[in-house]
């Protein structure tokens, strides 16, 4: 809302422009015969007096110290006890974005626009924060205090490849491991959570050229922000959960950088169990199955969308729970449909019965449970044809080990055994038909209770009866 004097100094300064600019009859002439335009005045035509400044490309400037210049410094610090040129150095170098890709840039006046290569001095970069943690606490302040200045300045506005090359940097603090910082951390992954997704390409392949130990180092740090800010050991040492609930979802997106990064290496950086976050075994985690069910991949966060940090314990347990509710509502719905139409209720609607001949296991397996796909979500109940016996849960074992038996025998091809890994892989010969490859499938998925009944080194992709787990990709299962 501009004030009246603003307004008559708009209004003198207009006029003052068409005075000095315009012809007497008040327009300019057409360019051809003809045509009329609407007037314009170029900005290349204005004199330097009345012409506005426009922001250019920030310099950044020369800086020339080297890794062992800056240990020279430290030494002579420590000797000495006089920090003032190491504390200068500090001050200057996180006093913004500008200045810390003036110091860590390997050269100042390159762009570094590819994903190969970041353009940071890695050795002189490891240097000085293997000393930060060395230094007097009013040195280390100072520099958290730059760089919240710098994360408060650079919070608006496009992201240019020097910004990125700053957060690649600033991640890499060793202050973060401390409770005290992690407000400062927290906004600086909401950041780098916040980037589009071409930036976090960017990203995950420099992130893939750290070294293993610095590599392995940061994801533990990401993992330990998000179990102490699920389970603090001083709740009074962090802000109230209620305040502060982005805090965990930008951790785990940057989290999921970092285990994208570990994907594309060739090997892997790490193993993907080093992901898991074994504190979440002791959170409500089918609220979170639930929650994503019902939200999907929306807003709504849930671990459930990011599967590479959840424990085998919490996705066995996710998959049991969720199978025994999906045959509870099966049961259910017969049972209801039956009543609606007033036709007898039979117990045996409650129930997959399957009956199977022992000499003729495999095949009689796969008719039945493609005949009755409709009830492949309820319990399992198994007869065997010419034996007399309830199926009290026995059967069903007995059923099962038998088909594994015979699915993964090497005589019958399907599978393969791998003398090196002790495992089964599948058979490399060409296949017409896989309804057998479906059948295991689909009694691994629907009655994932038997499981235990089998050694299962890592978990294969199943045939999930939808909509569970639709939207996970197969490397993160």
């Amino acid at each position: 809302d501009l004030g009246p004097f603003c307004v008559e100094k708009v209004k003198v300064k207009s006029f003052i422009l068409k005075w000095y600019f315009l012809p007497a009859g008040g327009e300019l002439p057409p360019i051809s015969c003809g045509v009329r335009q609407k007037q314009r005045v170029s900005i290349d035509t204005l004199p330097p007096e009345v012409r506005a400044p426009f922001p250019s490309e920030p310099i950044i400037p020369l800086r020339t110290k080297t890794s062992r210049e800056f240990l020279e410094d430290m030494e002579r610090a420590i000797q000495s006890s006089d920090w003032r040129e190491v504390r200068d150095f500090y001050l200057t170098t996180f006093d913004s974005f500008i200045e810390i890709n003036a110091a860590f840039k390997r050269e100042a006046n390159t762009s570094f626009n590819t994903t190969e290569d970041s353009g940071v001095n890695a050795k002189f970069l490891n240097v000085v924060y293997d000393a930060l943690l060395n230094t007097p606490q009013d040195i280390q302040k100072s520099v958290l205090k730059g760089i919240i200045n710098s994360l408060l300045r650079e919070w608006k506005g496009p992201r240019t490849k020097d910004d990125l090359r700053a957060y690649f940097i600033l991640v890499q603090n060793p202050q973060y491991s401390s409770t005290s910082t992690f407000v400062i951390f927290a906004h600086l992954l909401r950041q780098i959570s916040a980037l589009c997704e071409a930036d976090h390409h960017f990203l995950v392949h420099w992130l893939k050229k750290l070294s293993p130990r610095r590599f392995r180092t940061l994801v533990e740090r990401l993992l330990q922000f998000i179990s102490t800010r699920l389970f603090p050991a001083e709740p009074d040492d962090l802000p109230p959960l209620s305040k502060c609930s982005w805090w965990i979802p930008s951790a785990t997106k940057v989290l999921s950088l970092f285990n994208a990064a570990n994907s594309v290496s060739s090997p892997p950086i790490m193993p993907f169990t080093d992901f898991y976050n074994i504190t979440l075994e002791h959170m409500d985690f089918m609220e979170e199955y639930r929650t994503w069910q019902n939200y999907g991949n929306s807003s709504r966060f849930s671990f459930c969308q990011f599967p590479f940090i959840l424990s085998a314990v919490v996705k066995k347990a996710i998959i049991q729970k969720d199978s025994e509710q999906q045959m509870i509502s099966q049961a259910r719905l017969s049972l209801v449909t039956k009543v609606c139409r007033r036709q007898r209720v039979d117990m045996n609607l409650l129930f997959l019965n399957i009956k199977v001949r022992r000499a003729q296991l495999l095949s009689d397996s796969l008719d039945e449970l493609t005949r009755k796909r409709c009830d492949l979500k309820k319990k399992l109940r198994v007869t065997f044809v010419g034996e007399a016996g309830l199926d009290m849960g026995g059967l069903t074992k007995e059923w099962f080990l038998l088909l594994v038996r015979q699915i993964f025998h090497t005589d019958y091809g399907m599978f393969t055994y791998m003398k090196d890994s002790h495992c089964h892989w599948f058979s490399s010969w060409k296949c017409d038909n896989y309804s057998e490859f479906t059948l295991v499938g689909t009694v691994s998925s629907t009655h994932s209770w038997l499981l235990p009944l089998c050694h299962v080194t890592k978990t294969p992709w199943w045939e999930w009866p939808r909509p569970l787990w639709t939207t996970c990709s197969r490397s993160c299962l």
